[in-house]
């Protein structure tokens, strides 16, 4: 396992239903990012077909593994690096039922798929209405670490990004399409899960403006003490290299013992009451 790697946030606006535009692309900024010595690189939520899609979606959605995660794949194999992106999933056993997926392939090909299981239903968005939730977290092993995915609404819950990380995962990658008004909720509930979990936390964001809809950026490398290590222009695409050392994580782990002081029983206490709600 690589202890310390770079890591490139790739924070691009997407044109909308156009797969083969955004997988064009993710592959020059993955081309990009290698040549600045990353070996992970991140793209933001939905990034192979857009994030406003509403029936669309119905036509654009396709499984995993299918053509645009093979495209991404082979590049992945190509370059030598990880790849992380987000595409509409659709059911290998219905023709209809579809899921907010990320995906991670690697050197050696597909490594796995986490789909979201937060879909914010409320003001602009309406993600419940066209997809179905995940119900598992996801935590996958690689050269660089246990890597775990999130997608956007779900740093809003922390028992995600806390079940991720006590199934080891020590980076945890969020890919999101925030709109500029939730802008000030991700920067914060971002550093506190990367504090409250003593992780490093990757977030990259859409950006640009989708039917008058506007993303705005400001993807950040988050370290387990919550110190924001790097971060992307605000509303505009850019890409940006962090590094991840996981020696940074022993230190904090040591000092600040959140995971130590854990009790488990109230976990318990949780579901009891969240079910009278």
């Amino acid at each position: 396992m690589r202890e310390k790697f770079k890591v490139a946030l790739a924070q691009i606006s997407c044109k909308r239903g156009d797969k083969t535009e955004n997988i064009r692309k993710i592959e020059d900024n993955v081309v990009r990012a290698k040549k600045q010595g990353a070996e992970l690189v991140i793209f933001p939520e939905l990034s192979v077909t857009g994030y406003v899609l509403r029936d669309q979606i119905y036509e654009l959605a396709e499984t995993i593994p299918g053509q645009a995660t093979n495209i991404l794949e082979k590049l992945a194999v190509k370059t030598g690096t990880y790849i992380v992106f987000g595409l509409p999933e659709l059911s290998d056993k219905t023709q209809a039922t579809i899921y907010n997926a990320a995906v991670l392939v690697g050197p050696d090909g597909l490594i796995g798929k986490y789909r979201k299981m937060y879909l914010p239903t409320h003001s602009v968005f309406e993600e419940k209405r066209y997809f179905r939730p995940g119900y598992q977290t996801a935590v996958f092993e690689t050269e660089l670490g246990k890597i775990g995915l999130i997608i956007c609404y779900d740093v809003f819950f922390p028992e995600v990004s806390r079940l991720t990380r006590l199934k080891g995962a020590q980076l945890i990658v969020c890919i999101s399409a925030s709109p500029a008004t939730r802008r000030a909720f991700f920067e914060t509930l971002t550093v506190a899960r990367a504090i409250e979990n003593t992780a490093f936390l990757a977030y990259v964001n859409l950006v640009g403006i989708e039917d008058g809809l506007q993303f705005w950026g400001g993807s950040r490398l988050i370290g387990p003490n919550g110190r924001v290590l790097v971060k992307t222009k605000y509303d505009k695409e850019d890409l940006v290299i962090g590094e991840v050392n996981y020696a940074d994580i022993r230190p904090i782990e040591t000092f600040v013992p959140m995971l130590k002081d854990l009790r488990p029983e109230l976990f318990d206490k949780l579901k009891e009451n969240a079910e009278k709600l």
